[in-house]
């Protein structure tokens, strides 16, 4: 059973595979994940039926395209889609229902789960405290414990001033690109601590259950013709 993992960037990727290989080994005996990210959320095109334009790097970008593509080449086969993709300030909701109508109107052939992270990935790292002081003892908790999880308030930021304390204001400061490489480095260290049970995130909560659900079925089922 193949897993084809679609994120906006590298971080969320990194937390997105962790998270996945320790959710899915309690599930099937073996399986395969390849994480693709992309250079952020993008826009949905106007027109879902047209090429992407060129240099068009962002997931919403790309997807409508990729999604007949998969349809292509992947149907028949032991196949699952994988949809991870930050609300930021959008409606989670939304953000959902346009992916599933994507889903379902370009890649009607094979099973596909959908994940929003509320706000942003760094929800999901937020949602372990025992991980999170595994990686980061130091870590300012005070800071951590006012965090109210999933909500819209600059998750980013807020996990910059846990891990960075004093040091977060310079880095903030800045911005993207260079927040980048931390975001990474974090969500590495972090990830690599995380019990998918001890995640008390209702974004991931939700994602895990689909995920094991469309799992579970798809491997009874044995695939689909």
């Amino acid at each position: 059973m193949h897993f084809e993992v679609l994120t906006e960037d590298r971080s969320g990727g990194i937390v997105v595979e962790t998270l996945m290989k320790r959710l899915l080994s309690a599930v099937v005996p073996s399986f395969t994940i390849s994480i693709r990210p992309h250079r952020g959320k993008g826009e949905s095109p106007d027109n879902w039926y047209q090429r992407p334009v060129k240099n068009a790097s962002g997931l919403l970008d790309l997807l409508p395209a990729k999604l007949r593509a998969y349809d292509h080449v992947f149907a028949g086969t032991e196949f699952i889609l994988i949809v991870i993709m930050d609300s930021d300030t959008l409606s989670p909701d939304a953000v959902q229902s346009l992916l599933h109508s994507m889903c379902r109107k370009f890649a009607p052939s094979f099973p596909y789960v959908i994940g929003i992270c509320v706000e942003e990935t760094e929800a999901w790292l937020m949602a372990d405290e025992q991980a999170l002081l595994e990686a980061y003892p130091d870590a300012d908790m005070t800071v951590y414990r006012e965090y109210v999880q999933d909500s819209v308030c600059g998750t980013w930021e807020v996990l910059c001033e846990v891990l960075l304390r004093e040091k977060a204001a310079g880095l903030i400061r800045v911005g993207y690109p260079a927040i980048g490489q931390f975001k990474q480095e974090w969500a590495q260290n972090i990830s690599r601590c995380m019990d998918p049970k001890r995640n008390i995130s209702p974004s991931f909560i939700r994602f895990s259950r689909e995920l094991t659900y469309v799992t579970l079925e798809f491997a009874i089922e044995g695939g689909r013709e």
